[in-house]
This record gives structure tokens, sequence and C-alpha cells, in this order.
């Protein structure tokens, strides 16, 4: 891991404190009673309640509250917000939800060199959360600078938008791609072994087909815009990505899965081919097409029906699903009260994937804790390459810890989340279950819903390249 004198040495120079009371939360065994001992920004000691420690340190008492993994965030976007203070604002909203790590992806067509050195200037000196980033391919430099990318900057994912070929990445200053390209990539990665490819699944020449013929009538309602692009479009993407990734000995990762045709099409390779990771995004599981909101709904993949929510309930409990992430675009509400063509698509999400998850999935449906706790920790540290120091509570890892109040009751309101976007999809909704204290290599940055941390505290997360397991 990469940090900065500054940030080394503010990690070694936080004081020792002890954490009592609470009931620790891991993702491989049942939720128990632990002291948790941190010294120098780590974890040091798991210890049996009560135990006694040494005179200088602290004492905390958290007693009733439970103790995740400090949660992470795989699935973020940069480029949307004020581009100078966006470090700053989406890195406080996700520390206000009690995610201490987000992984950020960035879409170009240059070279990432370039991209690298300005966004850490940009981020240095204002990122309240620890942070990497994964970077979309989408030229042929990109192919051939795959693995300096790796060794330069400790990058081992890579995004590929099946979507994106002939013109249609043309609005994005984007080369078209095609299938061969993605063979390439999936073949480089393959050899030069530990990267995962995140592969947007998306059948574009049925989109367009069906996109065409709708916009004689327009588009009015989610329903229609969801029929544009339909499930179909995403299983059909789903099955050639996986196919090729297993003939190629490829990892690769699907992001945002929002259909229950998708969901039954992996679960049954997962079963064939281990390297094969999943991620839906809270939003699937909570808003359906029937819903009356207007251009404000409108995502990409589009909201579904309830059957296909459930079935996304259903691949969470049973692992099909591997990762729960936001998409977080933090754009203005303006951007999205226009038409259906115009409005942009996706929603700021960060602080609230955690409420989602406990209210709609631990009291509602009987999610376990455990499922929770591997699907915004320990699966994203060990899927990208950070579980070393990340994910969970144990010896030797970073003192990332966000404590949580299971039976907290809380309104949403988009203007205490903090992010430059000025509205949540969530607004108005009562979640029980909220973080109430995010503590980052052993500082706390959020507390009671009020940031508290300092800027430029996160640090960057270089990865190594190394082999997931199952």
């Amino acid at each position: 891991m990469a940090q900065s004198p500054d940030q080394s040495q503010a990690a070694a120079t936080q004081p020792a404190f002890v954490l009592r009371g609470a009931t620790v939360v891991s993702a491989d065994s049942a939720p128990q009673r632990l002291d948790i001992l941190c010294e120098q920004g780590k974890i040091t000691a798991l210890m049996a309640p009560e135990t006694i420690v040494a005179e200088h340190v602290a004492v905390r008492r958290i007693d009733g509250l439970h103790v995740f993994p400090g949660l992470i965030d795989a699935h973020v976007h940069f480029g949307f917000g004020e581009k100078i203070t966006e470090y700053s604002t989406e890195t406080a909203h996700a520390a206000l939800g009690g995610f201490s790590t987000i992984l950020a992806f960035f879409l170009n067509n240059e070279s990432y060199s370039d991209v690298y050195d300005r966004e850490q200037g940009y981020a240095q000196s204002r990122a309240y959360v620890d942070y990497g980033f994964h970077f979309s391919t989408a030229g042929e430099a990109h192919l051939k600078e795959l693995e300096s990318y790796v060794t330069k900057y400790g990058v081992t994912s890579f995004k590929y938008f099946m979507n994106f070929k002939g013109e249609e990445g043309r609005y994005l200053g984007l080369d078209g791609t095609d299938d061969g390209y993605f063979y390439d990539l999936l073949r480089s990665a393959a050899q030069i072994g530990g990267l995962t490819v995140v592969c947007h699944t998306e059948n574009i020449e049925i989109v367009n087909r069906l996109r065409n013929a709708q916009l004689v009538h327009g588009i009015d309602n989610l329903k229609q815009w969801e029929a544009v692009k339909p499930a179909i479009t995403e299983a059909e993407n789903c099955i050639r990505a996986m196919f090729m990734a297993e003939k190629l000995g490829a990892t690769i990762y699907i992001p945002h899965m929002s259909s229950e045709m998708g969901i039954d099409e992996a679960r049954r390779w997962k079963t064939r081919y281990g390297r094969i990771f999943v991620e839906t995004c809270p939003h699937y599981l909570t808003h359906t097409s029937d819903m009356d909101l207007g251009s404000m709904g409108k995502a990409n993949p589009p909201f579904r029906s309830a059957a296909d929510r459930d079935a996304l309930w259903a691949a969470l409990a049973d692992g099909t699903v591997d990762v729960v992430a936001s998409d977080h675009v933090p754009r203005k509400r303006a951007t999205k009260e226009k038409s259906f063509w115009l409005a942009s698509q996706g929603f700021p999400g960060t602080a609230t994937i955690l409420p989602v998850l406990l209210d709609e999935g631990y009291h509602k449906r009987g999610l376990s804790l455990q499922r929770i706790c591997s699907l915004v920790a320990s699966k994203p540290a060990h899927i990208f390459n950070i579980d070393d120091r990340k994910g969970s509570v144990r010896v030797g890892g970073d003192a990332d810890l966000t404590l949580v109040d299971l039976q907290k009751e809380r309104v949403v309101d988009s203007a205490e989340l903090g992010s430059y976007s000025d509205y949540s999809i969530y607004d108005g909704w009562k979640f029980r279950g909220w973080a109430v204290e995010t503590i980052l290599r052993g500082q706390t940055i959020m507390r009671d819903h009020k940031l508290v941390g300092q800027a430029g505290y996160g640090a960057y997360l270089r990865r190594d390249a190394r082999p997931q397991a199952r």
C-alpha cells in the first residue's frame, strides 16, 4: 500500500485503544463478543470480553453496537461532480455511510499514466477514506500498457464495456471496440495473472434495434425504459463473457446485475468455472420499473420487476451475488429532470448501501449479518486484492472498523449525506440499521452521522496482482 509520509506517520501515531462491549461481525463465523485492541492504526489483538489491558490503552465502551470490518464500496465513479472538490465530497459521503474504502472507475481514451497523475493530484490532499482505482480499457494503447498499469500504479482491475461497439462510445470520445478486442483483453489479463476484468454486459445490437423502434413513440415511464433494455440483453452478454473467460482462464467480475435471467445464468456457470464474481447494486434490491419516478429513476441497467428484485435477494442469500456496491454517480438532480432520452443515468448511493441491506435484508428478509459482512467487506477485499489489510476484523489488519446500531431508525435526507449530488432515490425512506461510527486505520472519521475526519488522511491503495481463489 502506497501512503505519503504524512499519512504513514498519522496512522503510526494513532493512540492505542480498546473497544469493549460490542459484537464483532465476521463473514465466516457467527457474531461474537470480543474486545478489539488497536495500536498504531492496526488491530493488534482480539481478546475475551473485559480482558485487562495496559494502562496507556484508552478503553472505549460501545455496548450494544455491532462492529463490522470497515466497509468497502467497490463501484464508485468520479468525474461527474465538481472536479476539484469531488474527492472531498464523495469520500465524505462514503465515510458518513460507514465506508472506509472506495474503488473508483475511470473511463478514458488516453493513456492512464496521465489520468493516474491527475487524479492523485486531486485526491491526495482531499480524500477522507482510503481509495483505489479501476481503469476502463477502451483503446489499443490500453492493451499495450496493461501490464505497466499493474507494475507502476498497482491497478489490478480493468473494466470493459461490451456495449461500446461501433459508434456507441463516441459520445464519450471512445474508439469502438469488438469481440476481438475483448478476447485480447481477457487473454492478456490471464497471461499477466492476478487481474480481474470487470465486464459491463449489454447486447447493444438488440438495445439499438429496440431503442430505434421506440424513438417514434417516445418514453414516458420506467417500464418503457426497461423494455428498451430487456433482461435478455444483460443475460446473453453474461453467457458470452463467462464462456470466453473460462476458455481463456481469465477472472471476470460482472457489475450491476439486475435481472433474474442474468443471475440464473451466472449461478449455473459458477458451478463449472470458479473465477466468476457477481455484483448487484442497492437500487435493484429496492426499486422496480412500476414505480412512478419518471426520469429520476433512469439507470443502466434499468429497474426491473418485483420478481427480478426478489431473485436478487435470493442470490444474495445463497452466495451467487458476491458483492453489493453502489455504482455511485454524484450528478445533480437537474441532470435527471429531463426527458428520458436526455436524462442522465445512475444515482448517488454509497451512504445508503448499509441501511438498505440491514433494513430490507437483515430485518425484513432474514439475511444474515455474516452474508452482509461478506457482501460489503470481505468479498470485495478478496476480489480486488486488498484483503491483506482490509475486509476483516483480524490481527495485523488495518484498524478499519464500522460501528453499527442495528436498531437505529433514521429517515434518509440527502442534505445530510455529504455528496455533491443534491438528491437520493431514498429521500424520505425510513431505514432501521445504520452505521454510527467509521474508523479508518485507528482514526474516527465519522461519529453520530457527522464527519470528524481530516481531508487527506485517506490513502491510495496500491494492489499486487495475485490470483483470487474462488
